[in-house]
């Protein structure tokens, strides 16, 4: 993991675990949000439409066995997921903002039971410029709700009825591959969801991007 990104996750993790220094944890964690933003950033704006559906490392567990593409949608998805329909429980931006048009996405879910084939032929229909607006306004959704969070609010727990919500929007897949993450982000409280999906996650799949941007360049350079 990198070390920049990690040990400020360390001190956003400790900060806000105290009432005295909650806000100022709250900070640092926009501010490790921002920087990973610009990583994404980088790689959406500067690689060209292929790039984004190529699967260097080829099939495989681990993060890195993905597509540009896939990850960028990955990510989003599971945070506006978790921020509305779970802690706010509201309208999802993905609905609110007409984005499975304007994406050309061929789901609403996760993108977790996609197998190697399926997501790369995802990835070459997604619209690549579109799926970076909407991962920009779910961050910018994300960022207010950090903003108006209180020490207290960390203890917040979720039901079954959270569950059941969960499950009636039909965007965590059924497929074993997804169905877990139903329980594993209801078992947290809201002080556990800031850690996954709304920081760790972020570094673990970006990290993971840059490994694939890397492996894509070196292809390039190689013919």
């Amino acid at each position: 993991m990198n070390k920049d990104w990690s040990d400020k996750n360390k001190k956003m993790q400790t900060l806000i675990s105290k009432e005295a220094t909650f806000n100022e944890g709250i900070k640092v964690l926009l501010e490790l949000r921002s920087v990973l933003f610009d990583q994404i950033t980088s790689i959406a704006k500067n690689f060209p439409p292929e790039a984004f559906y190529e699967l260097p490392f080829g099939d495989g567990e681990g993060s890195h066995h993905t597509t540009l593409a896939w990850s960028l949608w990955h990510i989003f998805r599971i945070e506006d997921i978790v921020a509305h329909t779970l802690i706010l429980n509201d309208e999802q931006i993905f609905f609110t903002g007409g984005w499975k048009k304007k994406t050309n996405a061929r789901i609403i879910t996760t993108g977790n039971e996609l197998s190697a084939d399926k997501m790369i032929d995802f990835s070459k229909k997604l619209n690549v410029k579109a799926t970076y607006d909407y991962c920009k306004a779910v961050m910018n959704s994300t960022d207010r709700l950090l903003k108006k969070l209180k020490f207290a609010d960390l203890k917040n727990k979720f039901t079954e009825e959270d569950k059941a919500r969960l499950t009636a929007t039909n965007c965590v897949s059924s497929d074993e591959s997804s169905a877990w993450l139903i329980d594993f982000w209801c078992e947290k409280n809201l002080k556990g969801l800031i850690q996954m999906p709304f920081s760790r996650h972020w570094i673990m799949h970006v990290e993971a991007m840059n490994r694939i941007k890397d492996r894509l360049c070196q292809k390039v350079k190689k013919l």
